[in-house]
This record gives C-alpha cells, structure tokens and sequence, in this order.
C-alpha cells in the first residue's frame, strides 16, 4: 500500500489534516506545539483510492522553545529522527507549513533535503482562510517547487482542500474497481465533515486482537510496544510523559492480525497537566476498542495505589488481561514475592496472568506474545453446551444451591450465548435470588475444569421467560444432551407457578 508521510514543525496543523483523510477525530489536535510525538498510522480513501497515512511528529524544536531547562529536549531529538526516518520509509510526502507565518530556513533546509530523496512531494501552506491571504503564497516559491506542487488551503476551514486531494489521488494506484469495471467514485471532498463524538466500533473480525498497552509514566509501555513488533515504533525517553496521543501498530502472526495501542502514561487526577487531560479522555476510548490489556508495572519500583487505579480501568471494560512486570532485570526480589503482592493488591483481576520481562535485554518477550495469543482465544471461547452443563452439574454436587428465605432454587440448564468475554446464562426459576457469592463459586468452578485463563467470565442468571435467541435455540435442542434430571426443563412442567 502507498504510504503518505505528513512532516513539518510542530502546530502547523498536521494532526488536522490527518483527521480530515482519516475521516475522524483519531489524532489529538491541541495550539500546543509538541502534541503528536509518536508516528500515527491509518488506511485511508481518497476517492475510493486507499493509502496508508503516517502522521509525524514537529521535527523542530529548540532548548528555549521547550522549556527553559531543555529537560524536554531530547524528546524532540527523538522525535525529528523519527519523522525524517517516516519520509525515507514513504512514497509521498506532505511537507506542512504555517501560512501565516513567513517562510523558515530550517523549513526551507528540510524541504530541499526531503526533495533529495527522489519522492513525490508537496508543499502545503496550512492557514490560508481568505482569498486575501493567498497572496502569501508568493512567498512560499522559494522552496523552488512547482505550482502544480504547493497547495494553500485551511484544514479548519475546509478550504481549497479538495485540490490537495486530487493531487493525492493522482498519485495513487488504480483501486480494484477501477481496474475490474473501470467505474470512477469519486466524492465530493469540500463536504467533508469530522465527527468528533462517532467512536471507531470493534471489529467484527475474530482474528483481529486489539490489545491495549496502559500503565503509569516511565514504566516502559513504549519500549514493550518496540520489544513486541521488533522495531522502534513508539519514542522513548526516560522523561514522563513522552507519549500523547496512543499509538497504534498493526502486524500479523499466522493467521491473525494484531494491533497493539500503546496509550498515554496515567499519572493521579491532581499531576494531569495540559494537552495529558487529552491523553486521558483517548484513553478510554481505546480500552473501550480493545479485547486485551497489557498492565505495565515496573517491577524495580514498589507498586503504588496508581497503579491499582489504573487497573481497575482494565476491570471496568471486562478486558483479557496481562500483567507484565518489566524491567526484571534491575529487580531483586523473588517473583515468587512479588506475584504474591500482585495476587493480593489486585485481587479484583484474580484470573489475569503474570508475565516478568525486560523490553531492554528483551527477555521473556516471545513467551509473552505466545500468552497474549493464548489468552485471546480464551476470550473469544465458545464452550460446548453439553461440557458446559456437566462442570455446572459438578458445582451443583459439591455445594448445591441456598435456599433464601425458604425459596428452593432450581437451575433448569446453562448456555453460553456471548463472547469478548465469555458469557454465560443459567437459566432457572427464581434468577433475581441467586446470590452474587454463588455465581462468583460458579465462575471458580468453570476455571477449574475449563481453561479461561487470563479473561473475566460473566454469569447472568435468567427466567424462563428471558431467554436470547441463543438460549432459545439451546431449549429446542436441550433434549439430545444427556443432562441429570435437575438441568431437564421438562421435569418441571408442572411447576410453572413456582417459576418466575
């Protein structure tokens, strides 16, 4: 797939016009300089073309422009590497500048060292809101580029966009359509609209595994993210903070795909400052997406009641969950002692599984991807109806069901009727009695014969009366499963008073 690169520096409104390709308010747009540091990536569609677009970060930034100690400069170095390293890995490159502003030597440098390359590029003079102030184009010819090349426009206007576009389609290969029926779609891009409130729903695909990486600042999510795909994907530095926007990266492991989110370092609701607030907010949404959480801890430091908080994040989406413990070369203690801690701090994520490794030395890192793998197809589990109402039966056996306030209990028969995560519905008399300490016993007893390791499982206890399409497909079959007379709805007939 063509690659489109978006380079310049920092606030010309790069971000914006990444969110009017992609169609979405995917990247964070702020008027602080320095908001995207990471590289974005999204398959786009201009005129039923695809493409992949990457979204870099500003590629200049002085000592004095960040802060008076510099502290933050580094970042910036890493982030200027990382950009130019997008232009060479790309096809096309749209080179961004502020309009408003008058032309930059260090832009001018950049550009004539991009143009070097030998790759489709163009100039676009961002902030061009008037027909008046397209006067200032003129001055942008000294990047010695052909008119056919520079393009001015507003992304906030949505103004003379369209032009841009068709640029970029021309430089596109021919979509299959094309090729096989010859029928050209194009759309009337001047009319494009973002929606920042429409969130990107779950893929319905089950061999696609979105896996979100979360934890505290510096703990190393972004040098797991670069561990696990093999290549430096995320920026890293050992100052708190460096990743804003989530960065997601997308490649394939047999016959599934993977797309790993390295979100944003949560710090206490009190330290979040500025463009983090952003961070936090698109980090929901990303844990909303996703069907696996990666917890970093770092195991060199003590856990702190941050990172129980940030787990319980995790817990509140009913995610598939890994707690990683990284950088386990600098620790120690035993993991023994620490598992345990782990064990009795978060013990609201009693089924997730425990992984110690180094991002650095790289220690540890395939088993963790063959775990992620294992846990996925746990979450994604559809157990056999038959084995399912055996391992309730067994429960039943070795602690039957209460009997509160002298109402007696019966579990007609259980069905799974969902996954991401497993759920489970047992259906029975009086549903709105069964205690939550019972279907918690339930839940322990289907891990001890069934292997869910690393997802939660959900038990909703159901009348008759309440049954999914699921359910009511199981009851017109229910019939062909040996079940003891307990599990067998036609044992009780003639009860149906007795049953809500």
């Amino acid at each position: 797939m063509i690659k489109i690169a978006l380079i310049g520096q920092p606030n010309v409104g790069k971000s914006s016009l990444f969110n009017r390709l992609a169609r979405k308010q995917v990247a964070i747009v702020s008027d602080l300089s320095g908001t995207t540091r990471d590289i974005r990536r999204r398959e786009i569609e201009i005129f039923g073309r695809s493409a992949l677009m990457l979204d870099t970060g500003g590629i200049s930034k002085s000592k004095s422009e960040i802060m008076e100690d510099g502290s933050e400069y580094e970042i910036f170095k890493h982030v200027k590497r990382k950009a130019i390293s997008t232009a060479q890995e790309a096809d096309i490159i749209l080179y961004m500048v502020d309009g408003k502003k008058l032309p930059d030597d260090e832009d001018k440098t950049l550009f004539y060292q991009l143009q070097n390359m030998g790759k489709k590029i163009a100039l676009v003079v961002n902030k061009i809101d008037n027909d008046k102030e397209l006067e200032r184009l003129w001055d942008f010819y000294e990047f010695g580029i052909n008119e056919e090349e520079m393009f001015g426009l507003s992304v906030s206007h949505n103004r003379g966009t369209k032009r841009l576009f068709e640029w970029i389609y021309e430089q596109l290969p021919p979509s299959k359509a094309e090729l096989e029926e010859n029928v050209e779609n194009r759309n009337d891009f001047e009319d494009l609209t973002i929606d920042s409130n429409i969130e990107d729903k779950p893929q319905e695909d089950p061999n696609h595994i979105k896996v979100a990486i979360i934890g505290k600042p510096n703990v190393g999510k972004s040098s797991i993210l670069n561990a696990l795909i093999g290549e430096e994907r995320s920026v890293v530095s050992p100052i708190a903070g460096t990743t804003i926007d989530p960065v997601d990266e997308t490649y394939e492991v047999g016959d599934k795909k993977i797309t790993f989110i390295d979100t944003a370092g949560l710090r206490r609701r009190g330290k979040i400052e500025g463009i983090e607030k952003y961070a936090l907010m698109r980090t929901n949404d990303m844990l909303a997406q996703a069907n696996i959480a990666l917890i970093v801890l770092d195991a060199s430091q003590p856990i702190s009641d941050q990172d129980e908080k940030i787990s319980g994040l995790v817990d509140n989406f009913n995610l598939g969950t890994i707690i990683i413990l990284n950088k386990w070369d600098e620790k120690m203690d035993t993991y023994e002692k620490l598992v345990d801690e782990i064990r009795f701090r978060f013990k609201f994520l009693y089924y997730a599984s425990i992984v110690a490794v180094s991002a650095k030395t790289g220690r540890n890192i395939p088993k963790l991807q063959d775990k992620l793998l294992h846990i996925y197809d746990n979450y994604m589990k559809r157990i056999p109806t038959s084995l399912l109402n055996k391992t309730i039966e067994k429960a039943l056996q070795r602690h039957s069901l209460p009997s509160p306030a002298g109402n007696r209990l019966r579990i007609y028969f259980a069905t799974q009727f969902d996954t991401n995560p497993p759920t489970i519905a047992v259906i029975m008399n009086k549903p709105k009695l069964l205690h939550f300490s019972y279907k918690r016993y339930l839940i322990n007893i289907l891990r001890e014969y069934i292997d869910f390791e690393g997802v939660p499982i959900r038990i909703v206890a159901r009348g008759r009366g309440e049954r999914s399409a699921e359910q009511e497909q199981f009851e017109a079959t229910y019939q062909e499963l040996k079940l003891p007379s307990e599990f067998n709805i036609g044992a009780y007939k003639e009860e149906d008073d007795d049953i809500e």
